[in-house]
């Protein structure tokens, strides 16, 4: 979405169909002027309450854990599995944190580790491609990185026009603007402008630009090729960037630039961003979204589904 598609709060989005919408961003709002550790203890109970109602995103999650860390004993990924559920839970107040509170209160809870990378490239001029991952703290990723640098997200509009409004702006809440996640030349412009542009390649986007290599234990992942692409702009430096919630409240992780990166051997670069995504997963995997089906496609037709 180019800067002049702002989404802007029109009539229409009054609508008797969207006061459900409205109601909800309401209630989000309300429920995050609670202490952050009461939020957090609600978002845990409602975790657990989602675990035993969506059976089939349980399934799915359940399943992600044995194909990407079979070194785990079946105890400990169900343990794992139940914490992933409590993180999901608080990842819905987190989004509400992100999107209405204040800045003070943002920084009160959040830490940054490796600011001086990002204050070098600024200083050289040069885009930034913050290598990113779905976290389910990824809503406080980009609004933690915007009050250090305000940037650009990549994103995928919403079709409920309110819900969209909201995201949208609550995303900007402090940073710049967002693309369509299919606006390759947006993205370009952005790091040409010597931007910081959020992206998160980590999920299953099928066989289209993708390349099959290892992620966790699976051997053959669909992994896109886009980051070496972005990561080509003239004058660019791919920095790893994530967010962890830690007792005390977040942590930004801004890695150093990735030498070498990218090579020109899209296989190799497509492993190289993926190791590098696995080993900030590897430090918090209760906080992973593990209820996407991440390896649903497979390298060859007639391939038996993993689900």
């Amino acid at each position: 979405m180019a800067q002049d598609n702002v989404p802007r709060l029109t009539p229409r989005l009054f609508h008797p169909r969207y006061w459900g919408s409205w109601l909800g961003l309401g209630l989000l709002w309300l429920l995050v002027l609670l202490p952050w550790r009461s939020q957090m203890w609600l978002g845990r109970q409602l975790g657990t309450l989602a675990r035993h109602l969506l059976k089939s995103r349980v399934k799915i999650a359940r399943r992600n854990l044995e194909l990407a860390l079979p070194e785990l004993s079946r105890d400990e990924r169900e343990a794992l599995l139940r914490q992933n559920f409590e993180s999901v839970g608080c990842a819905i107040f987190e989004v509400g944190m992100a999107w209405f509170w204040p800045d003070w209160r943002m920084r009160q809870l959040m830490t940054v580790k490796g600011e001086e990378h990002v204050q070098d490239a600024v200083a050289r001029g040069q885009g930034m491609l913050l290598l990113s991952c779905h976290f389910l703290t990824l809503e406080l990723n980009a609004r933690c990185f915007g009050l250090v640098r305000p940037g650009v997200g990549v994103y995928r509009p919403n079709t409920n026009p309110v819900l969209e409004y909201a995201q949208y702006h609550g995303r900007c809440a402090s940073n710049k603007y967002l693309v369509d996640r299919t606006d390759v030349k947006g993205m370009i412009k952005a790091l040409r402008n010597g931007d910081a542009l959020w992206y998160a390649p980590d999920h299953d986007y099928g066989s289209h630009a993708s390349v099959f290599v290892p992620y966790f234990a699976v051997e053959q992942a669909a992994t896109i090729t886009g980051t070496a692409t972005l990561a080509r702009v003239k004058n660019t430096v791919t920095l790893p960037c994530y967010n962890i919630r830690t007792r005390h409240g977040y942590e930004l992780h801004i890695g150093a630039p990735l030498a070498d990166y990218p090579s020109g051997d899209e296989v190799a670069d497509a492993t190289r961003a993926n190791r590098e995504i696995e080993a900030a997963v590897r430090l918090a995997p209760e906080q992973y979204m593990w209820l996407h089906r991440r390896f649903k496609t497979r390298p060859a037709k007639g391939d038996p589904s993993y689900y």
